[in-house]
């Protein structure tokens, strides 16, 4: 019997404007008071993690539930329209109050993009909106973005930490997933290490980017990683004896069991608890412990044959790892299968359309898909700390 996945949490609809290719001018040059600007169409789709992870693995082939929230609006009949294309917009909660949450993506040409977001319904999202039923034959529950969802990071996040409790009593392995933080929100003045240090213990698998989890856990450490990537894409600069493991020792003291910190294009480091630990994940999730106590490496990302977008890369990655863990393989190739769907994704313009399946990414990977090089050996370490 296939095991059912159910991903919760923030879903939007995403609304990007294609700006005329042509001479690259100055923001300032489009956003004039009463200027016209002829455009081409528009695109539209999902986003958030119930979108992007979860339809993700609906194309991988998982059995999957689907929870978010929208208004009763234009927007939220989007959304749920867009859902109803894969099958996957039975649990989508529709909120009589409020509105659905948007993302207006502007990108000019030579101009870094800007986003108008609007969280909606994420902000009223709460754990009594997850119903018994819901719960129904799940085996593994996956929740993201809390800083993009008020219920979710006020309070020192006792909404979510009811939600994860109200999980884990059922016998349902957790799994959970970060977002960027806007310093000029309210979610900036969380305090987001105790947050974690309150959630972790009831999570299973911990699956945040390096940047997500930086600022949360060391916001001095995150400035010296800006300060030294100089504008730069900060993965490109992170070392995994400076940067990452300490990192991961602090979420692994916290009570992690299973931790995969997203590195962008470089790869993704993992490391596993002990066998103590990693029987402590429920049975559901079916986990051989000896294919994944004491685990640590850092897999690097593969080669993709073209990069079009880096749209819902990290999401899909951790759909192609989720299942990879659900259908028993060991805890080396789940890693690997991630980072393999991350470069399938980046070589389309959308979030889906790359998207492959395990056996066609096991076989590519066996056919000696070429990794992305590591010349200045940033990305190796020594010892193990489990």
């Amino acid at each position: 019997m296939e095991k059912k996945i159910m991903v919760a949490g923030h879903l939007c609809v995403d609304i990007t404007p294609v700006f005329p290719e042509g001479k690259n001018q100055q923001l300032a040059d489009y956003l004039i008071p009463g200027k016209l600007i002829h455009m081409n169409p528009a695109t539209i789709h999902t986003g958030g993690v119930v979108a992007n992870t979860g339809l993700s693995l609906k194309k991988i082939g998982a059995d999957v539930r689907l929870v978010g929230k929208v208004g009763r609006d234009a927007f939220g009949d989007v959304v749920r329209g867009i859902m109803k294309k894969y099958d996957a917009d039975g649990d989508v909660l529709v909120d009589e109050n409020d509105s659905t949450s948007y993302t207006i993506v502007l990108a000019p040409p030579g101009v870094d993009r800007i986003f108008l977001h609007n969280p909606g319904a994420n902000d009223s999202f709460c754990a009594d909106d997850m119903k018994d039923r819901m719960f129904s034959d799940v085996a593994l529950f996956h929740f993201g973005y809390p800083s993009i969802m008020r219920r979710m990071y006020t309070e020192d996040g006792a909404e979510l930490l009811k939600l994860f409790q109200k999980v884990r009593k059922k016998g349902i392995a957790v799994s959970f997933d970060l977002a960027a933080v806007d310093e000029e929100s309210e979610a900036a003045k969380t305090d987001w290490k105790k947050l974690l240090e309150t959630t972790l213990p009831w999570v299973d698998f911990f699956v945040p980017s390096a940047e997500e989890l930086c600022y949360m856990l060391d916001r001095e450490r995150y400035k010296e990683w800006m300060t030294r990537a100089d504008g730069r894409d900060v993965t490109e600069i992170l070392q995994i004896e400076k940067d990452i493991r300490p990192l991961a020792r602090r979420v692994m003291d916290m009570g992690a069991k299973i931790l995969l910190i997203k590195c962008g294009a470089s790869g993704m480091y993992y490391c596993t608890g002990s066998e103590e630990v990693i029987r402590k994940i429920p049975a559901s999730a079916g986990l051989n412990v000896g294919n994944w106590c004491c685990r640590e490496g850092f897999q690097r990302s593969f080669r993709p044959r073209r990069v079009r977008s880096g749209t819902g890369a990290g999401d899909a990655s951790i759909a192609a790892f989720l299942y990879a863990c659900l259908q028993g393989y060991p805890a080396e190739q789940c890693v690997s299968l991630a980072a393999a769907e991350g470069a399938s994704c980046v070589e389309e313009f959308d979030a889906l359309s790359g998207i492959k399946t395990l056996e066609e990414l096991n076989d590519k990977i066996e056919k000696g898909w070429e990794l992305r090089e590591d010349p200045c050996g940033r990305l190796s370490f020594d010892s193990a700390f489990i």
